[in-house]
C-alpha cells in the first residue's frame, strides 16, 4: 500500500511538471517566431526604402580612355600657331617662370635632373626653387640648384586642421599656395613641376595660355582609372597675391577631405574654373599600366613624364638614396613589374648621369658644404 501510495504521489508530482515543459516550449516557440517575423518586415522595409529612394543606376558611360583607340595623327600644337604666340613682341620671358619646390633633402638630385631636362628643352622662363630653409641642408641646397634653378626661401604654409587625416609626406604641401605670391616678382604666369618630372619637349606654348589655372586630369591604377579630379603635379598659374590671400584665408573652413593635402584643396577650389590640359603635358606613369597602347602612342608628344611611383631616387618610405647608389638604384627600379617602367626610368638615369658629367665642378663643391639645415636660412630673406 505504501508503494502504491508514493508511486501514485510521486507520479501526481511529476505530471504538473510536464505541463509546464509543455508550456515553456510553446512560448520559446512563440517569441522565435515573433522575432522572425520582426526582422522580415525590418529586411523589407529596408530594401522598399532603398529601392523607391534610390532607383537602379544606369551602367557607366563607356570611357574613350579606357578603350583608346589611335585614332589622331595630328600634332597637339600647330607651329603657326605656336610661332605667333611665343613672338618676342608677345612673349617676355622674364615675366615667366618654371618653379618647383624642395621640402626635404632627398629630392634634391631629382630637382638638379629636373633642371638640367629643362636645359635641355630649351625651355625659355625663368627658373625657380621655392625651398623651406628649415628643412633643407646647404649642400642638398647646392646640388638641387646647381643645373639652374634659383633658390628662394619660403615660409612654410602649415596644413588645416593640425594636417589631422592627411598623408604624412604631404604635411608641407600647402606650402606650394606661395605660387600665387610671385607676381610680386614681376612672374605673369608660371608652370609649376614637381620635382619628381622630367621634362621632354619644350612646353613654352603653355605662357600663352589666357587662362588663370590649368591642370592636367589625375589617372589611377584601381578602379578610380581616369577621373575628373586634377593632379597638382603640374600646374598652370597666372600670379596673383589676392588670389593666394583668399585661398589661405579659406583653408582652415574649407570641407575636403585631407589624404591628398593641397591637391585635394586646389581641386575644391578650382574645380569648377579649371582648364583641363592633354595628357602630354603630366605624363602619369599610372597612364602606362593602365592603357599601355596609349602610352606607347603619346609618346612623341609627351612633354613632361611624371613619375609618380616608382620614384627612381627614393628607396623605402620616401627614404634618400645616397648619391653614390642612385644608378644603381635606377637599374633596380627599372626591373619592377617586369620591366613595366624600365624606358621611363632610363630616361631619368640618363638625364641624372649627364648632369652629374656636365655640373661636375659646382656638385663637387656642394659634398663639402654643411649637412645642417639651419645654416640654409642665412643664404637669403625669407619669402613671406
Amino acid at each position: 500500500m505504501k508503494s502504491y501510495l508514493q508511486l501514485h504521489s510521486r507520479r501526481d508530482s511529476y505530471l504538473p511538471l510536464i505541463a509546464n515543459y509543455a508550456s515553456h516550449s510553446h512560448n520559446r516557440r512563440s517569441l522565435y517566431h515573433t522575432i522572425i517575423i520582426i526582422v522580415s518586415v525590418a529586411l523589407n522595409v529596408c530594401f522598399l526604402y532603398h529601392y523607391f529612394n534610390h532607383p537602379k543606376l544606369p551602367p557607366p558611360l563607356r570611357n574613350p580612355l579606357n578603350h583608346y583607340q589611335s585614332l589622331n595623327p595630328f600634332p597637339l600644337v600647330t607651329d603657326d600657331v605656336l610661332s605667333t604666340s611665343l613672338a618676342p613682341q608677345f612673349f617676355n620671358p622674364d615675366e615667366h617662370a618654371v618653379v618647383t619646390t624642395l621640402y626635404t633633402d632627398a629630392f634634391a638630385p631629382a630637382v638638379a635632373t629636373l633642371g638640367h631636362s629643362l636645359r635641355k628643352a630649351d625651355v625659355s622662363a625663368r627658373l625657380i626653387l621655392l625651398y623651406l630653409p628649415e628643412k633643407v641642408s646647404p649642400s642638398a641646397l647646392c646640388v638641387a640648384t646647381s643645373s639652374g634653378f634659383i633658390p628662394q626661401p619660403v615660409s612654410r604654409i602649415p596644413p588645416p586642421k593640425n594636417g589631422d587625416g592627411a598623408h604624412p609626406h604631404f604635411l608641407d604641401q600647402f606650402t606650394k599656395l606661395t605660387l600665387w605670391k610671385l607676381d610680386q616678382q614681376g612672374i605673369k604666369s608660371l608652370v609649376y613641376l614637381d620635382a619628381d618630372t622630367l621634362v621632354r619637349r619644350n612646353f613654352d606654348e603653355l605662357f600663352a595660355l589666357p587662362f588663370n589655372f590649368a591642370a592636367v586630369p589625375d589617372v589611377y591604377t584601381d578602379h578610380n582609372g581616369y577621373i575628373l579630379g586634377f593632379n597638382a603635379g603640374v600646374l598652370f598659374i597666372r600670379t596673383s597675391t589676392t588670389v593666394f590671400n583668399q585661398m589661405v584665408s579659406k583653408i582652415e573652413h574649407a570641407d575636403f577631405p585631407l589624404l591628398e593635402a593641397e591637391q585635394s584643396y586646389l581641386n575644391h577650389y578650382f574645380g569648377a574654373e579649371v582648364v583641363r590640359l592633354p595628357y602630354a603635358y603630366n605624363g602619369n606613369l599610372a597612364i602606362k599600366r593602365r592603357s599601355p597602347e596609349m602610352w606607347k602612342n603619346t609618346t612623341e608628344e609627351r612633354r613632361i613624364v611624371h613619375f609618380t611611383w616608382p620614384k627612381p631616387f627614393l628607396q623605402g618610405d620616401y627614404e634618400r638614396v645616397p648619391w653614390y647608389n642612385l644608378e644603381e638604384k635606377v637599374m633596380e627600379v627599372s626591373t619592377w613589374e617586369d620591366g613595366l617602367w624600365k624606358e621611363e626610368m632610363l630616361w631619368w638615369g640618363d638625364m641624372f648621369k649627364e648632369m652629374k658629367h656636365i655640373y661636375r665642378s659646382t656638385l663637387k663643391q656642394c659634398f663639402r658644404q654643411p649637412k645642417s639645415k639651419q645654416v640654409a636660412s642665412a643664404t637669403s630673406p625669407t619669402t613671406s
